[in-house]
């Protein structure tokens, strides 16, 4: 019986290892944490011109959002583990949040709060609520790939 106790306060106290996702305890972010991150680093990113994006909402909900010939956006949660806030995603990837200096580090990119999320991850989001079990969302196409329809028939008008 005093071995179960223990195994469920070290649960509780976040000390055990996240194996499940529906198991972590969605936290909902302190003031500082909360809001929509961007790189200004991209030092863990595969091309300068890469976009990375963190959503985290009041209420603990995030959304990793990544962006560059494809988009890629993660739906997670946030959750305290060994006293630290990190993100889950729902493929169980965990990764710490280390605030510092108005910057967040976040698996190996270094952001910054911005006013708005990205327009792919703004319909990351949406889709996100259309598909709410989703683990990866891969739908959606970066404008950086789309065509840049009359900029050949302006440059010959000029």
């Amino acid at each position: 019986m005093k071995k179960w106790m223990v195994v469920a306060a070290l649960a509780l106290s976040g000390c055990a290892q996240i194996n499940n996702y529906d198991e972590a305890v969605k936290t909902s972010a302190p003031v500082q944490l909360e809001g929509n991150w961007q790189t200004v680093k991209a030092s863990g990113l595969i091309n300068d011109r890469a976009i990375g994006s963190l959503i985290i909402t009041a209420q603990g909900d995030t959304l990793d959002c990544r962006q560059w010939q494809r988009v890629i956006a993660k739906p997670g949660k946030l959750t305290r583990l060994s006293d630290d806030y990190v993100n889950v995603t729902r493929q169980l990837r965990v990764m710490p949040l280390e605030l510092e200096n108005g910057e967040l580090h976040y698996d190996d990119l270094v952001m910054r709060k911005v006013d708005k999320p990205t327009l792919e991850c703004q319909q990351a989001l949406a889709e996100v609520a259309k598909q709410p079990n989703a683990s990866v969302i891969q739908n959606i196409e970066p404008s950086i790939m789309r065509p840049a329809v009359g900029n050949a028939e302006a440059a010959e008008a000029q």
